[in-house]
């Protein structure tokens, strides 16, 4: 089993997000964006701060047998709750892991429901479609995702 901690992102070298975020197994499955430097790294960890402190988000470092492995969290979406998941290739198979502890993130800050939106680029998630009340397509900057809405 693996140990997965959180940090908050001021716990971490955001120079140490850099090869994550901009692993290119990653970014087929993210809204296209520009390869993040040492200062833009920065600036995106500053908007994911400020998520992280709004009522009912929490954003975090994934720190995967003591290893920076991406990020996670709950970050709004207009009037509801959002859970992501962004780690390195390498650690993919512990997503169901960080997906439950999201889930009981949710339930802490008591939300009723929570969505995931996966770019069209992944494949459907049989596991997401069982539990999820509704599923649909969304377009988000002009992109498509498979929207899931997950009970809490």
């Amino acid at each position: 089993m693996n140990s997965i901690k959180y940090l908050k992102f001021n716990e971490i070298d955001p120079d140490d997000l850099l090869s994550v975020l901009n692993q290119q197994n990653v970014r087929n499955h993210l809204i296209p964006h520009s390869l993040f430097d040492s200062c833009t790294v920065r600036q995106w960890i500053k908007a994911k701060t400020d998520h992280d402190s709004a009522p009912g988000c929490r954003i975090r470092a994934v720190i995967i047998n003591n290893m920076l492995a991406g990020w996670c969290g709950i970050q709004k979406d207009n009037e509801k709750f959002e859970l992501a998941i962004v780690i390195s290739k390498s650690y993919w198979g512990t997503g169901p892991f960080i997906f439950k502890d999201l889930l009981s993130w949710a339930k802490e800050f008591g939300h009723q429901e929570v969505l995931i939106h996966l770019l069209e680029t992944r494949r459907e998630y049989r596991f997401l479609k069982r539990i999820s009340t509704i599923t649909h397509e969304t377009k988000i900057f002009g992109k498509k995702f498979i929207t899931y809405h997950i009970a809490v």
